[in-house]
């Protein structure tokens, strides 16, 4: 049984949400009801994947791209990791001009370490003692993918994606990421045309590492907001 209430602030229009949760849902770990880790059994996957087939054969057969054109362009899909991600936190983290400049025009900090991610327009959300930043897309599987990679089953799932917005701090729990009640916690919708990525805070005893190190503490699950990185 799950206690507490939602307390939403700051709705913004335009299929981008902020919502703010001080509460806590006290209710029975169920892996097989309640688990974010569970793959997205939804059935419109399916069609959405025969869409995508028939989309690209009628391409193909129309001319406008060859079969190699887009093992190309799939090749280079799967190249990005979150490796690509941690390399961008670790930078934040070392060099707050860097920084600075990472949370006001994304997409121009992250050309300087070399990735491109495209037309795509993406928030980085940073993490304080203040607050928590978790990142969702209630509607799909919208996520940064040029910077993050593929997402994971799990946030494609329909648990995750329902749950994370009503209950933000159990499903945490659930990832082992416990929220102190004076953090606020918040909750961002990603669409179509906008992406977060989560700059996590960085880990305490970590003074002195190399950029390199400190990448290698960075894991995608801490970008989406789910956990925090640790030392």
């Amino acid at each position: 049984m799950s206690t507490g209430h939602d307390d939403h602030q700051g709705h913004d229009h335009g299929h981008h949400h902020h919502h703010d949760h001080d509460h806590d849902h006290m209710h029975p770990y169920d892996p097989e009801h309640h688990h974010p880790h569970r793959a997205d059994q939804d059935d419109s996957m399916t069609y959405y994947r025969l869409m995508e087939e028939a989309v690209r054969e009628l391409m193909i057969d129309k001319g406008l791209v060859t079969a190699d054109d887009i093992r190309a362009e799939v090749e280079a899909m799967d190249a990005r990791s979150p490796a690509n991600g941690a390399l961008v936190v670790a930078r934040a983290w070392t060099d707050p001009d860097f920084k600075a400049r990472l949370i006001e025009s994304p997409k121009e900090a992250i050309a300087e370490v070399g990735h491109d991610i495209g037309p795509m327009k993406l928030i980085v959300l940073e993490n304080t003692p203040e607050v928590h930043n978790v990142v969702v897309c209630t509607l799909c599987s919208c996520y940064p993918r040029w910077i993050l990679g593929i997402p994971p089953d799990w946030y494609k799932s329909r648990s995750y994606r329902s749950r994370v917005v009503r209950e933000p701090r159990a499903v945490l729990r659930e990832f082992g990421t416990e929220i102190a009640d004076t953090r606020a916690v918040r909750v961002h919708d990603s669409t179509a045309d906008m992406r977060y990525m989560v700059l996590p805070m960085r880990p305490e005893g970590t003074d002195g590492m190399s950029e390199e190190a400190l990448a290698a503490l960075v894991h995608r699950d801490s970008m989406i907001g789910v956990t925090e990185v640790t030392a």
